[in-house]
């Protein structure tokens, strides 16, 4: 028996919530808010600094994956927008535009996916790496429920599209309040930190509470509409 078989590449993991938040939140916000006066960094090269953090976090994600994700790129854009904003010294008002326009687009990008054969919808609730799809859809057609399961999904992608809507709304009124001082200077970066550190209490616990009731709502009817609880139609982890 041969013993040459190439073995297989294990799956890189996903980073965990502690690494998104240090590389994408706390460390941009430490450095914009203690390095930027002129007797440290000085305002431009602490911002360049505080965006290398979120920009190299995300590159090496699409580099160890070798795959396009549209929410990273998105991600990366909206940070290289913000280093161009500073580093231009544009209006501050653009900011707000910008951190209200990713969430936006994303909503846009939910609702609109649901009247083409790639619903984004399907993709973020129903997990094909947790949940055996070929099952749960051969359960509904045995029980003559795809159709109203169809309309389900078409709920729960209303809702999810709404979070990001509401994400879109409060980023927008919360970068109006905050960030007002001319862009390149100490106060403008100070500013930025505040906003990005208020971001996660302010904009994505009210959002992530919307995601889990489409979740919560969508399971609650695969177990009315199978007859089934959820846990069977879950993969087994290895």
């Amino acid at each position: 028996m041969q013993k040459h078989e190439k073995a297989e590449k294990p799956a890189v993991k996903e980073p965990g919530l502690m690494a998104n938040m240090l590389f994408n939140i706390f460390i941009p916000v430490i450095v914009l808010m203690q390095l930027s006066s002129d007797d440290r960094l000085g305002a431009a090269p602490a911002l360049v600094l505080a965006l290398a953090f979120p920009i190299g976090f995300g590159l090496r994600e699409l580099w160890q994956r070798k795959k396009i994700n549209g929410f990273s790129i998105l991600g990366l854009v909206s940070v290289l927008l913000t280093g161009g904003i500073g580093l231009l010294e544009l209006d501050p008002a653009y900011i707000a535009i910008k951190e209200a326009a990713v969430p936006g687009i994303i909503g846009l990008v939910v609702w609109g996916s649901r009247f083409t054969r790639f619903p984004v919808v399907e993709k973020i609730l129903l997990n094909p790496k947790m949940m055996d799809l070929e099952k749960l859809y051969q359960t509904l057609n045995e029980r003559q429920q795809t159709a109203s399961f169809r309309r389900v999904i078409n709920i729960a992608g209303n809702a999810v599209a709404a979070a990001f809507f509401l994400s879109a709304a409060l980023n927008y009124f919360l970068a109006r309040m905050i960030v007002i001082s001319p862009a390149g200077t100490e106060a403008f970066n100070n500013e930025i930190g505040r906003m990005t550190a208020l971001s996660f209490p302010v904009i994505v616990l009210p959002t992530m509470i919307i995601l889990m009731g489409a979740i919560f709502y969508l399971f609650k009817r695969i177990h009315t509409l199978t007859g089934e609880s959820v846990e069977t139609f879950l993969l087994a982890k290895d």
